[in-house]
C-alpha cells in the first residue's frame, strides 16, 4: 500500500507548515494571487458544508475564494446555492454534461459532490483539465470505478495536482495524533476491533409528477445502491478508512451479510455485518446500519497488544513522542481544505487518490459479500482480472445520463445471498 502511516504523518505535517507559511507571506499573496478561484460540480445538500468550509479556509489563509462556476444537473439546485452565497446565477452552469463545461472554466480548485457514482468520470475530466479537485467519499460505485480512480491520481502526480479525498478525519487532530502514536508503539501491535457507523435514514425523496427516471435516480440517489454505494460505501467508507490508515493495510478478505427490513425506496439494504480479515490473525469487525429508532453508534475501536485506541479520542497505551501538528483549525471538513489549498499553492500537493480508492474498495467488496454470501479478496476487485467481481458494473453508469439512456432499476428489489438451493426438510 503506498500511502503509509509514516509517509501521512511526514505528509500531514508538510501540509500544516505549508499553511502556516502560506499565512505567514498573506500579505505578499494578497499583492500576487489574494483570489482563488473555485467550482462546485454537485448543489446539494453537502454543498451547504463545503461551500462555507472552502470560504473559511480561505478566510483563515488570508485569501479570497472566487465561485466562477456551480454546476448541477438541476436548475434548482444550482440557483439555491447560488443565491444563498451570493453568487450570480449567470455562474451557474446546469445539465448532466455541466461537469464538462466547468473543466473547460478558469477554476484553479473543483469541488465534486456530486452522487458518487459520477465522481470516477468526473474526475478523469478535470485531471486532465489540470484542476486541483477536492472528491467527496466514496469515490465510486463498483471497482472498475475505484481502478479508474487509482489511474486518475497516479496522472494528477505527473501533473502536480492535489486531490482531496473528503475524509476530513485524516486531518482531525485527534486522530492524526493517535495515528502517529500508534505508528510509534504507543498500543503495540493491532490485533482487532471494530468500526461502525450505526445511524437512522437521512433523507428521501418521494418521485414527483413529470421526473424522469434519470431525475429520480439523481435526486434520490443515497437510497439506491447504483449511485450511492450503498450507505456501507457512502457513509460508512469513513470508518473503514480510519481501519485502514491505523493498521497501515488494507483488508485481505470479507465474508458478511445484510439485509432490509425497513427502508421505503431504492434498493439498498439497512444493514450489514462484516468480517475483514486483515491478515496476520487480526480481524475487524465492520457493521452499519440505517434504521430509525434503533441504538446509533458511530466511531472506531482497536485493540493493541500493548493498549487500546477509540478512534480520535482515547488512548490507552505507553507515552510515545509524535510531531507537533500547528492546526489552524480543529474542524477536520476545514482543516482539509486548507491543507488542499495550501499544498497546491506551494507546489507540494497533496495526493489522497490512492487511498480513498482503496477504502471505497473495501467498502464495495463488503457489499458484493452480502448481496452475494460469496468470499471476496481485495485482489478480486483491484488486482485479479480472473475473478468474476473484478469488472463487475453498477447497472447505471454515469455515462448513460448524458447519453439519455438511464435504465431505473427495480424499486424496492434487493439482493438476495445465494443460490436459492431448496432447504432439506424432515418429516
Amino acid at each position: 500500500m503506498e500511502f503509509t502511516r509514516r509517509k501521512f504523518v511526514k505528509t500531514a505535517a508538510t501540509s500544516v507548515a505549508a499553511a502556516g507559511a502560506l499565512m505567514s507571506t498573506a500579505g505578499a499573496a494578497a499583492a500576487k494571487n489574494r483570489k482563488v478561484k473555485v467550482a462546485t460540480i454537485g448543489c446539494g445538500g453537502r454543498s451547504n458544508r463545503d461551500i462555507p468550509n472552502f470560504i473559511k479556509a480561505c478566510e483563515m489563509l488570508g485569501l479570497e475564494a472566487e465561485f466562477v462556476a456551480l454546476a448541477d444537473a438541476f436548475e434548482d439546485k444550482a440557483f439555491e446555492q447560488a443565491d444563498k452565497y451570493g453568487v450570480s446565477r449567470d455562474k451557474c452552469i446546469v445539465g448532466w454534461d455541466a461537469y464538462q463545461k466547468v473543466a473547460e472554466s478558469d477554476a484553479e480548485f473543483v469541488m465534486l459532490i456530486t452522487p458518487p457514482s459520477f465522481r470516477p468520470l468526473h474526475l478523469d475530466t478535470l485531471v486532465d483539465a489540470g484542476k486541483h479537485v477536492l472528491m467527496q467519499k466514496p469515490v465510486a460505485v463498483d471497482a472498475p470505478g475505484c481502478r479508474r480512480v487509482v489511474a486518475a491520481g497516479e496522472r494528477a502526480k505527473k501533473k502536480g495536482l492535489a486531490i482531496l479525498s473528503g475524509t476530513q478525519r485524516r486531518h482531525t487532530i485527534g486522530y492524526m495524533e493517535n495515528a502517529a502514536k500508534i505508528q510509534n508503539g504507543a498500543i503495540g501491535e493491532i490485533l482487532g476491533g471494530t468500526v461502525s457507523w450505526n445511524g437512522s435514514v437521512p433523507w428521501i425523496w418521494e418521485r414527483q409528477k413529470g421526473w424522469s427516471d434519470a431525475d429520480y435516480l439523481a435526486r434520490n440517489w443515497l437510497n439506491w445502491s447504483e449511485m450511492s454505494g450503498d450507505h456501507l460505501g457512502e457513509q460508512h467508507v469513513h470508518n473503514i478508512d480510519v481501519a485502514n490508515w491505523f493498521l497501515d493495510r488494507t483488508p485481505v478478505s470479507v465474508v458478511g451479510f445484510g439485509g432490509r427490513a425497513r427502508r421505503e425506496t431504492g434498493n439498498n439494504y439497512d444493514f450489514f455485518s462484516l468480517d475483514l480479515d486483515y491478515g496476520n490473525g487480526v480481524h475487524i469487525h465492520s457493521q452499519c446500519r440505517q434504521i430509525s429508532g434503533a441504538y446509533s453508534r458511530v466511531g472506531e475501536f482497536f485493540r493493541g497488544s500493548k493498549g487500546e485506541v477509540n478512534g480520535g479520542g482515547k488512548l490507552v497505551g505507553k507515552d510515545v513522542s509524535i510531531p507537533k501538528f500547528d492546526i489552524m483549525d480543529k474542524d477536520g471538513n476545514v482543516q482539509q481544505l486548507i491543507n488542499w489549498i495550501t499544498s497546491a499553492r506551494k507546489g507540494e500537493p497533496i495526493n489522497e487518490a490512492r487511498q480513498i480508492a482503496e477504502s471505497t474498495a473495501v467498502a464495495i467488496m463488503g457489499r458484493y459479500a452480502a448481496y452475494t454470501g460469496d468470499f471476496i479478496r481485495f485482489r478480486d476487485l483491484m488486482e485479479n482480472t480472473e475473478s468474476k467481481h473484478y469488472d463487475l458494473k453498477v447497472s447505471v453508469q454515469a455515462e448513460d445520463f448524458e447519453k439519455g439512456s438511464v435504465a431505473l432499476p427495480e424499486e424496492n428489489v434487493v439482493p438476495i445471498p445465494g443460490d436459492g438451493a431448496e432447504i432439506r426438510r424432515r418429516t
